[in-house]
C-alpha cells in the first residue's frame, strides 16, 4: 500500500465539522462528510443481561429503543456502533447472531420511516487472552469480522493494543525510551499486518474498513493524566503521547482502511488532514463514558459525533442510549444548522476556542496544531521517525503556546516539557537504532519481539 506523501487540505482553515474531502456512502442510505454531521450512538448491554446470556436480544431490544427515540426527535440519519464483548469476539457466530438481529431491526425502520442508518461493528482485540492461544485468537478474531461482516455489518473497526506491553509498563514509570519502542515501532507494524487482513474481509463483502484506534495507547494516558486537580501523570505527556499515536492510527489508512475513522481515536483530527476521509469523533456527549479536557475541541472537524458507550440502564429520560442519543442529535442539529446558515467556520472556531488554551491536551488536538502535526508526520520516510517527528512537533507548539502567555502550565508542567524535549532529542534517530534498546523491554514488559517483527 502507498505511504500518505501529502495532507489532503491546504491549511487547517479548510477542515471543519460535516465535510470530508472524501466524503462516504453506505449502510442504509447515509452518507457522511457530505455537508451534515451524523449521530453516531454506542451502548453496552446491561451487566444482568450479559450474565444471564441474553446479549442477542438485549442489543436487539437497544436498537428498537434508540430507533423509536430517533423517530420521535426526527433523526433523519444515525451510524450505530456495536462494540463486541471478548466472549462474543470468541465466538464468532454469536458475533453473527448480535448484527443479524440488529440488521433486521434497522432495515425495518429504514422501510417504514426512511430513516438513513449503518451499523459499524468493533471487534475486540483478545489476543492477549489467557484462555487461548495468540494464533488461535487471531484467528477468531479474523472470523468474527467475517461473521460480522457477512450479516451486515456496514464498517469494520478495531482498537488494537499491538504493543500495549511495553506501552503501559513504560507510562506509568514515564520512560520515554519505551513509549516511543511502543508507538513507533510495535504499534505500527502490528496496525501494518492487522490492518491488511481487515481491509481484505471489507472488500470482499463489499463493507468499510473503517479504523482504528490509539485508545489504548493514547486515551490510557489521557485518563491517568486526570483533570486539573488529580493527576497522575504529567499533561504535557499526554498530549505529546497523543500526537506520537497519530502514525500507528494512520497506518491503518495505509493499509486499506477508508472511514469513517473511530470515534475513540482523538488523533483522528491529525488523521483527517492527512487522509481527507471522514471520522467520528467523541467529546463533551461522551462524559458517560469518561471525563476529559478537549469535550468541546474535538468536536472541530467531526463527521459523526459520539457519545462513546453507555450501558443500557433505565434513566428518568428512557434508556441511557436513548438518552445519550438525544443529547448527540442536539449536538449534531447545532453543527448542521451552523453548515447550512454559512456558519460553520465561526462555530468550529469557538469550539476551539473554549478549550485550546485550558490544556496542552487540547492543544494538540485543535486543528491549527492537528495540521503542523501531520504536515510534519508525512514529511517523514517511516514509521518510527513519524512518531518522532510527531512529538517533537506537539512539544514545540505547546512550549510556543505557554511562552508566548496564551497556554497556563504550572511549574511542574513547565520543568516536564523541558525534560521531555531533551529525551526526545536524546531518542535514536531510526527504527533500528531503538530495536538496539527493545530486547531490555522485551524482559522486562513480558511481551515476545518475535510476535511484531517476525
Amino acid at each position: 500500500m502507498p505511504r500518505f506523501a501529502g495532507l489532503a487540505y491546504r491549511s487547517w482553515e479548510e477542515m471543519v465539522f460535516g465535510r470530508a474531502l472524501r466524503p462516504l456512502r453506505y449502510g442504509l442510505g447515509l452518507e457522511v462528510g457530505a455537508g451534515r454531521v451524523v449521530p453516531e450512538l454506542k451502548y453496552w448491554p446491561s451487566r444482568s443481561a450479559d450474565e444471564a446470556g441474553r446479549v442477542v436480544e438485549e442489543l436487539a431490544s437497544i436498537t428498537r429503543d434508540a430507533l423509536e427515540r430517533a423517530v420521535d426527535l426526527g433523526v433523519e440519519a444515525l451510524q450505530l456502533e456495536t462494540e463486541l464483548s471478548h466472549l462474543a469476539t470468541l465466538n464468532p457466530k454469536l458475533a453473527r447472531e448480535i448484527v443479524e438481529a440488529q440488521k433486521n431491526v434497522m432495515e425495518r425502520y429504514r422501510s417504514e420511516y426512511g430513516i438513513a442508518l449503518a451499523l459499524r461493528v468493533t471487534v475486540a482485540d483478545v489476543r492477549w487472552s489467557r484462555e487461548v492461544g495468540r494464533e488461535e485468537v487471531l484467528a477468531r478474531m479474523l472470523e468474527a469480522f467475517e461473521e460480522a461482516v457477512g450479516a451486515g455489518a456496514d464498517v469494520l473497526s478495531i482498537e488494537s493494543i499491538g504493543g500495549k506491553e511495553a506501552f503501559d509498563y513504560s507510562i506509568v514509570r514515564g520512560d520515554l525510551k519505551g513509549i516511543a519502542l511502543a508507538l513507533g515501532v510495535l504499534a505500527p507494524a502490528d496496525v501494518a499486518k492487522l490492518w491488511r487482513e481487515i481491509s481484505a474481509i471489507a472488500a470482499r463483502h463489499g463493507a468499510l474498513a473503517g479504523g482504528d484506534s490509539a485508545c489504548g495507547f493514547a486515551n490510557t494516558a489521557m485518563k491517568l493524566a486526570g483533570g486539573f486537580k488529580s493527576r497522575m501523570l504529567p499533561h504535557v505527556l499526554a498530549a505529546a503521547v497523543r500526537a506520537m499515536s497519530a502514525p500507528r492510527t494512520l497506518k491503518a489508512f495505509e493499509e486499506g482502511a477508508v472511514g469513517p475513522g473511530k470515534d475513540c481515536a482523538y488523533e483522528n483530527v491529525i488523521v483527517k488532514a492527512v487522509t481527507g476521509y471522514p471520522v467520528a469523533m467523541e467529546g463533551k456527549s461522551a462524559a458517560t463514558a469518561h471525563s476529559s479536557l478537549v469535550g468541546n475541541v474535538a468536536a472541530a472537524v467531526c463527521d459523526l459525533w459520539s457519545n462513546e458507550q453507555v450501558e443500557n440502564v433505565k434513566l428518568f429520560g428512557g434508556t441511557g442510549p436513548q438518552v445519550c442519543l438525544e443529547m448527540l442529535h442536539y449536538d449534531c442539529q447545532l453543527m448542521n444548522t451552523a453548515l447550512k446558515a454559512g456558519k460553520a467556520e465561526m462555530l468550529r472556531d469557538l469550539l476551539i476556542a473554549s478549550d485550546a488554551h485550558r490544556d496542552p491536551q487540547a492543544l494538540v488536538l485543535a486543528p491549527p496544531s492537528a495540521w503542523e502535526i501531520a504536515k510534519t508526520i508525512i514529511a517523514e520516510r517511516d514509521d518510527y521517525r513519524r512518531m518522532l517527528a510527531a512529538g517533537r512537533k506537539a512539544l514545540e507548539l505547546i512550549e510556543a503556546e505557554w511562552r508566548a502567555g496564551r497556554l497556563a502550565l504550572d511549574e511542574r508542567e513547565a520543568a516536564y516539557l523541558q525534560r521531555l524535549k531533551r529525551e526526545l532529542a536524546a531518542l535514536p534517530d531510526s527504527g533500528e537504532g531503538m530495536l538496539e534498546l527493545a530486547r531490555a523491554y522485551e524482559e522486562r514488559a513480558k511481551f515476545k519481539l518475535s510476535d511484531y517483527l517476525g
